[in-house]
């Protein structure tokens, strides 16, 4: 069965019709997405590497940590390692700090770190260790808690006064 054609859809479709033969004319890309000026797939853009920080002070370390588990690229984390972070963040040790750290930010991909924290991927050599111990305990909420959002910050002023 033939549908009938109205005159307002031949109008629609010309319109689309002249609209793609100037972008191929013009030169312009048909596919959707930023490629910027690299002409690379942006998924292959390199990200600058992990680089540790010495000289940090281990309470800015700390808040800066604190911020980077919450500000994650992908909800699951953000939550994870918020809570995690809370709970573990103030009695890691410095080397503790540092494993974390680089944990939480040399990975350029999220899923990454929820694959291995979860334990549905094994973890690379470089990032095993006692944080990634820590990690996938605290995954597995043992003590099943609700765990649908990030911790409330007002915890940081009671901690701060007694510091």
């Amino acid at each position: 069965m033939l549908w009938p054609v109205f005159p307002w859809q031949q109008a629609v479709s010309g319109l689309w019709a002249v609209r793609a033969s100037w972008r191929r004319a013009a030169g312009m890309c048909l596919e959707r997405g930023y490629r910027g000026d690299s002409g690379q797939d942006p998924l292959d853009i390199p990200l600058p590497p992990w680089e540790a920080r010495p000289n940090e002070p281990i309470c800015t370390k700390r808040r800066r940590l604190l911020y980077e588990s919450r500000k994650r690229g992908m909800l699951e984390n953000c939550i994870l390692l918020s809570l995690f972070a809370k709970k573990y963040l103030d009695s890691m040790t410095e080397p503790q700090l540092l494993q974390y750290d680089r944990l939480i930010n040399e990975p350029s991909n999220d899923w990454d770190i929820y694959y291995w924290a979860t334990g549905a991927q094994p973890s690379p050599p470089q990032y095993q260790g006692d944080v990634m111990q820590l990690l996938q305990e605290f995954t597995q909420n043992r003590d099943m808690e609700a765990r649908l959002r990030q911790p409330d910050l007002e915890y940081l002023d009671t901690d701060s006064a007694t510091r």
